[in-house]
């Protein structure tokens, strides 16, 4: 007999989902389909209800958020892409980030390595360190895999964050999907460094059943499991999704099965709420 996961609404009120993706001009339609769902403004809306998220945090893909006022449960991470800040352009440029990181609904930044071709401790960026730390807003560094042949993973492996986190005590980092597949890597650079936190988004994606996809990858969440407990630090591990990459319902089941329950509080709410300066619901 199958297993019954319950959905984190039947568990508690408060949920927040720290990485989905919104896109203006219909990306990711094809990927969205494949997991029972619309890249719309409208279905996000109603995923959010659905699944019971008090807010959630959008990842930008440039220079500006590219992120409406869509929903008034989504808040952003602005897009940095390294191509952009060349030497010439920084002293227009920085300005502009700025103002747009101090945007209230603005949390935080985010940086594609991997799909830009570049290291996060790439001294171009320092700059913007600095601006995070001193709006109190985190860096999101997008680290492991990447999605398609064209990315390059020597710059998205998560011991690179390690040099960034050292240098700039002050401003808090988080490692997306956890460094996957280099899980343990990103954890040990979590683990001494007290400022940089974990995200588990993306680690699945498309629809499946939660209880089958947990059987048939099991030494694989049981090695996350084992790494999240050698952190010895729940309130570093934040619940995303990756939406509309993947079916929130079956990614909230399956991560209610892998996170340790003592974590579940933190986990799916009130980490993200400490590390994204996010309002109480």
């Amino acid at each position: 007999m199958r297993k019954y996961i319950p959905t984190h609404r039947e568990i508690s009120k408060n949920m927040i989902d720290a990485h989905l993706h919104f896109f203006l001009r219909g990306e990711a339609e094809a990927e969205a389909r494949a997991a029972g769902g619309l890249s719309t403004a409208e279905y996000l809306g109603q995923t959010l209800a659905d699944n019971g998220i008090d807010f959630a945090v959008a990842m930008g893909t440039g220079e500006t958020p590219g992120v409406p006022e869509a929903h008034p449960k989504l808040f952003h991470c602005l897009g940095i892409h390294g191509g952009d800040l060349v030497p010439e352009r920084m002293k227009e440029l920085l300005p502009r980030i700025e103002t747009a990181l101090r945007a209230p609904r603005c949390v935080g930044m985010k940086f594609y390595c991997g799909y830009d071709y570049f290291y996060p401790s790439d001294p171009r960026f320092a700059p913007l360190y600095e601006l995070a730390g001193a709006c109190g807003k985190p860096v999101v560094f997008h680290s492991g895999d990447t999605a398609g042949s064209r990315g390059k993973v020597k710059y998205s492996h998560p011991l690179e964050i390690d040099e960034v986190a050292v240098d700039f005590p002050q401003t808090r980092f988080v490692i997306a999907h956890c460094g996957n597949p280099w899980i343990a890597d990103a954890v040990e650079v979590a683990s001494k460094n007290a400022n940089v936190a974990l995200d588990l988004s993306g680690l699945a994606v498309g629809s499946f059943d939660p209880d089958e996809l947990f059987l048939r990858y099991e030494s694989y969440w049981r090695h996350l499991a084992m790494w999240i407990d050698y952190l010895s630090d729940d309130s570093r591990i934040l619940y995303g999704s990756d939406w509309p990459l993947v079916n929130m319902r079956n990614y909230i089941a399956l991560m209610h099965r892998v996170v340790p329950e003592r974590a579940h509080e933190g986990f799916f709410d009130g980490n993200a709420r400490r590390v994204f300066s996010l309002p109480k619901p």
